[in-house]
C-alpha cells in the first residue's frame, strides 16, 4: 500500500516535471519568435526609411555645385570636429578639476548648510542644505509646509533634482515653500551603514521641524534611488512625515513586461550579489559608482554612446554648454561602503524583500512599508526603461490586496503616469517640471484632505487650462499596467541562488582578495575604470590635444556653418542614423539572448520548485472583520455637525469615483476655515476623514440613514447640505449619479438646500433665506420635499 503510493507521487513529480520543461520550451520558442519579429519589424521599418532618403537624397549630391557644396560642408565639419573635440576636452577637464574638489552638488541655486551628517554621532556623508530663493523671487513663508528633496545615491552626485531653475527646487519656490536638499559627499564614512543614513535623515527632518513649528510636517520628495529611501525614512519614522512624492523610483524590483524591460534580468545573469561584493573588494571595501553609470550607459549603447556624441558634433556651437551643463552630473562618480551596495542589492535589486516586509537594516531595525501614514504620491512613466510603471506602483497590491485595504488602513496612495518621458526627464525636463512637478506641488496643500484609499491623478492640459482630478482605483487597474506576474517565481529563484552564490564567494575567494587589494591597487583599479579613462585621454592634459582650445578659439573666430539645404548635412545625418540604427541592433539582439538566456537558466522545473519556495503573496482577508472598523461601523449614529458634512462629501466622492483639484480646494478651505474644523488640529480632522471614510464604505446604507442621527437640529441640517453643497460646486455640473446621491440627502433630511433644483426638470426648491424655518414645518414641507426630490 506504502510503496503503491510512493509510486503514484514519483509518477506524479516526474510528469509534472516534464508538463514544466515543455511548458518552458513553449515559452521559450514564443518568446524567440516575439522578439526576432520585434527585430525583424523594427530594421525593416529602418532600411525602408533609408532607402527613401537615398532616393531623395540623390538627384541634390549630382546637382551641378556639387563640388563647392562639398568644400563648404568639409570646412564646416572640421571646424564642428575641432569644437567638439574642445568641448569633449572641457568635460573633462571640469570633471578633473570637480574630483580634487570632491565633487560639489550641481544646484542651479545658493544654498547654506543646516546639518552635516559628518558631525552626528554616527557620521555620515550626507547633509541637509537649505536652498535660497533666486534673486527677484519672494521669499518663503516660514509657516509653510517644508519640501524636502532626496536625491538618487546611484552612482552620480546630487543635486539633479535641482539642476536647473525649472526643477522640482523650482516648482516649490515658486510656491512659497521653505526648501530644503539632501546632498551628500563623493566618499563615505568609515563604516557607514544605511541604518546611520535613515538616522541621519530623521535627524535632518527633526531639524526641519524646529525651524518650523508653526508649519505642516514637510514633504519629503525622493528621486529614483531616492525614493526607497524616502520610503524607507516614511516607514521607519511615521511621525516625522508629511506628504511623500515618489519619482521614478523602483520599488517592486521583479516587476515588469516581457520583451521590454530587460533590465531587470542582468542580476539573475550576472550571478546575483556576488558581482556587487566583488567590485567592492576590488576597490579596498568601497564599490565604485562609476560601475553602476557605466550599466546605465549599456542600458541603451545607441543613445549614450553615439547619439548623444553625435548631437553635440551637429550641433555644437548651440549645444555646447548645455552638454557640460549636464555633463557636470553625469560625469561624477561617487562610492558606497561594501555594506550599503551589499544591503541595496540583496534586499532590493535581488531579493526585492521591501515590498515583502523582509528588509531589517543592519540595527535590528525592521521595514515595514505599511506603516506609512501620510500619503504617498507616485510618478512615472511608460517612456521610463530604468523605472517602468510596474517597478515603480506593484509594491502597492504587494503590500494591499485590495483597494478597501487600503481604505481601511487609513493610506492614501496617489500615482501619475507619463505618457513618454525617460527616466531622466522625470527629473531634469522643463516640460514634467512644469506640468507633472507644477500640479503636484499646486495641490499638495489639500491633498491631506482626500479619504482614504487609491487614486490615479490625471492631468489634462486644454489650450490654456489645467485640469486635475483624482480617479478612484482598484488594484485591479495597477496590475492590468503588467503583463503578468509569473516570472515573479524565476526572479524568487534568483534569489535564493544568489544566497547559496554569496555564501561560497565569502568562503573561497573573498578572503584571498580581501588579503591582496591594497589600498594602492584599489586606487589603481578606480583610476583605470573606462569612465574614467575617458575623462583622462579627452582632456587637455592629452599631450595630443594641449592646443586644441587655441585652435577651437580661431575656428569660433572664423566659424563658417554649412547652409542648412547643404545635401551633405543630410547625408551625415543619414550615417548617423545608420550608426545608431546598427547599436540599437545590437541592443536589441543582447536584450533578447539576454532574456532567453535568464528564462532557460531559472525557467527550469527544477529552479521554479526553488522560486515558489520562496516566494510568498499576502493573502487578502475580509478586512471588514477587523477590530477597528467594526468598532467604526458602531458609530455610524455618533457624531454630530462636523462628521455629518465630512460624511456627504466622501459619499459624494465615492459616488463621482473622481474629486476634481477645484473641488478639493473647496472642501480643504471648508475644513480649515469654518467652524468648528478651524479649531481642530491637524491630527483630528484627518482621524474624522478617515473615520468616516470607513464608515462610508463598511456600513453600508446605514451611512447614509445614519445622517439624520448625526444631524438631528433643523438648522444644522440646512447649514450642512448648503455647505455640502458649496463644495460640489454648480449643480448643472454635477453627473447623474451625484445628482442622485445629493436627492437622498435631502430625502433622510427632509431638508431642501439653499438653491437646490433638479436638473432633470423636477419642481425646483423656493430660494431665499427661510430655507430654515421651511425645514420646521412639519410633515406637510417633508411630503413636498419627498415630491420634488423623487
Amino acid at each position: 500500500m506504502i510503496d503503491s503510493e510512493m509510486n503514484s507521487r514519483y509518477s506524479q513529480a516526474i510528469h509534472d516535471t516534464w508538463a514544466n520543461a515543455g511548458e518552458q520550451m513553449q515559452m521559450l520558442a514564443a518568446l524567440s519568435a516575439r522578439h526576432a519579429q520585434a527585430i525583424g519589424h523594427n530594421q525593416l521599418q529602418a532600411a525602408t526609411a533609408a532607402w527613401t532618403g537615398w532616393r531623395d537624397l540623390l538627384p541634390d549630391l549630382l546637382i551641378p555645385r556639387a563640388d563647392a557644396q562639398a568644400a563648404e560642408y568639409i570646412r564646416d565639419a572640421g571646424q564642428r570636429f575641432v569644437l567638439f573635440l574642445d568641448t569633449l576636452c572641457q568635460r573633462g577637464d571640469a570633471a578633473i578639476e570637480r574630483e580634487k574638489d570632491g565633487f560639489r552638488p550641481v544646484l542651479a541655486f545658493d544654498y547654506d548648510m543646516i546639518v552635516d551628517g559628518r558631525t552626528l554621532p554616527d557620521p555620515v556623508n550626507y547633509a541637509l542644505v537649505r536652498i535660497h530663493p533666486p534673486a527677484g523671487t519672494a521669499a518663503p513663508r516660514e509657516d509653510a509646509r517644508p519640501w524636502v528633496i532626496i536625491d538618487p545615491r546611484a552612482g552620480h552626485g546630487s543635486g539633479i533634482g535641482g539642476f536647473k531653475s525649472e526643477s522640482e527646487v523650482g516648482v516649490a519656490l515658486k510656491h512659497g515653500h521653505p526648501v530644503y536638499f539632501v546632498i551628500f559627499f563623493r566618499d563615505p564614512e568609515p563604516d557607514q551603514t544605511l541604518a546611520d543614513v535613515c538616522a541621519a535623515e530623521a535627524a535632518f527632518l527633526r531639524e526641519v521641524h524646529s525651524r518650523h513649528p508653526r508649519a505642516p510636517k514637510p514633504l519629503v520628495t525622493g528621486n529614483c534611488q531616492g525614493g526607497w529611501a524616502a520610503m524607507i525614512l516614511a516607514a521607519t519614522h511615521p511621525d516625522l512625515m508629511g506628504p511623500v512624492v515618489i519619482a521614478g523610483a523602483p520599488l517592486s524590483y521583479w516587476a515588469g513586461e516581457t520583451g521590454r524591460n530587460p533590465f531587470r534580468y542582468f542580476g539573475g545573469i550576472a550571478g546575483g550579489a556576488v558581482p556587487a561584493a566583488l567590485t567592492a573588494d576590488l576597490g579596498g571595501g568601497k564599490f565604485d559608482g562609476a560601475n553602476l553609470v557605466l550599466n546605465f550607459e549599456m542600458l541603451n549603447p545607441g543613445k549614450t554612446w553615439f547619439r548623444k556624441n553625435y548631437d553635440l558634433f551637429a550641433n555644437v556651437d548651440r549645444d555646447a554648454s548645455h552638454f557640460l551643463d549636464f555633463e557636470r552630473w553625469w560625469s561624477g562618480f561617487y562610492f558606497m561602503n561594501e555594506n550599503e551596495i551589499r544591503w541595496i542589492v540583496e534586499n532590493l535589486f535581488i531579493g526585492n524583500r521591501l515590498t515583502r516586509g523582509e528588509a531589517v537594516l543592519s540595527d535590528g531595525t525592521p521595514v515595514d512599508l505599511k506603516r506609512i501614514e501620510a500619503p504617498v504620491i507616485v510618478f512615472a512613466s511608460h517612456g521610463d526603461n530604468i523605472t517602468p510603471p510596474q517597478q515603480a506602483l506593484n509594491w502597492i497590491p504587494d503590500l494591499y490586496p485590495t483597494a478597501k485595504e487600503i481604505e481601511a488602513s487609513g493610506r492614501v496612495i496617489i500615482y501619475t503616469l507619463h505618457d513618454s518621458i525617460g527616466h531622466l526627464g522625470i527629473f531634469v525636463s522643463a516640460q514634467v517640471a512644469n506640468r507633472q512637478h507644477e500640479q503636484i506641488g499646486s495641490v499638495i496643500k489639500t491633498i491631506e484632505s482626500l479619504a482614504p484609499g487609491l487614486y490615479e491623478m490625471l492631468i489634462v492640459k486644454s489650450g490654456e487650462a489645467t485640469t486635475v482630478s483624482f480617479e478612484a482605483r482598484s488594484i485591479d487597474d495597477v496590475l492590468k499596467l503588467d503583463d503578468g506576474r509569473d516570472e515573479e517565481v524565476e526572479f524568487a529563484a534568483v534569489a535564493g541562488w544568489s544566497e547559496w552564490a554569496t555564501k561560497t564567494y565569502e568562503l573561497t575567494l573573498q578572503p584571498m582578495l580581501q588579503a591582496l587589494v591594497t589600498p594602492d591597487v584599489a586606487a589603481a583599479q578606480k583610476r583605470l575604470h573606462p569612465l574614467r579613462q575617458q575623462q583622462y585621454l579627452l582632456s587637455h592634459r592629452n599631450p595630443l590635444l594641449v592646443n586644441i582650445g587655441e585652435l577651437a578659439h580661431e575656428m569660433r573666430t572664423h566659424r563658417a556653418p554649412a547652409a542648412t539645404d547643404n545635401p551633405l548635412l543630410k547625408l551625415e545625418k543619414m550615417v548617423a542614423d545608420a550608426i545608431e540604427r546598427s547599436w540599437d541592433l545590437y541592443r536589441d539582439s543582447r536584450d533578447a539572448g539576454i532574456e532567453l538566456l535568464f528564462h532557460g537558466l531559472y525557467g527550469t522545473p527544477w529552479m521554479k520548485h526553488l522560486g515558489t519556495l520562496r516566494r510568498a503573496r499576502r493573502q487578502s482577508h475580509d478586512v471588514s472583520r477587523l477590530p477597528h472598523i467594526q468598532e467604526a461601523v458602531r458609530k455610524a449614529k455618533l457624531g454630530g455637525y462636523a462628521e455629518g458634512i465630512v460624511r456627504m462629501l466622501i459619499l459624494l466622492a465615492r459616488t463621482r469615483g473622481s474629486v476634481r483639484r477645484d473641488r478639493l480646494e473647496r472642501s480643504d478651505r471648508l475644513l480649515h476655515s469654518r467652524p468648528p474644523f478651524n479649531s481642530m488640529t491637524p491630527e483630528m480632522r484627518s482621524r474624522m476623514i478617515y473615520e468616516q471614510s470607513l464608515i462610508v464604505e463598511f456600513a453600508g446604507p446605514e451611512a447614509i440613514t445614519s445622517l439624520e442621527d448625526l444631524l438631528s437640529d433643523p438648522v444644522d441640517r440646512y447649514s450642512a447640505l448648503n455647505l455640502v453643497l458649496d463644495v460640489a460646486g454648480p449643480i448643472a455640473d454635477m453627473d447623474a449619479p451625484t445628482v442622485a446621491m445629493f436627492k437622498r440627502f435631502q430625502r433622510t433630511l427632509l431638508t431642501m438646500a439653499r438653491d437646490w433644483y433638479d436638473p432633470e426638470g423636477a419642481v425646483a426648491s423656493p430660494t431665499g433665506d427661510d430655507g430654515a424655518e421651511r425645514s420646521r414645518t412639519g410633515s406637510g414641507a417633508s411630503s413636498r420635499l419627498k415630491e420634488s426630490a423623487a
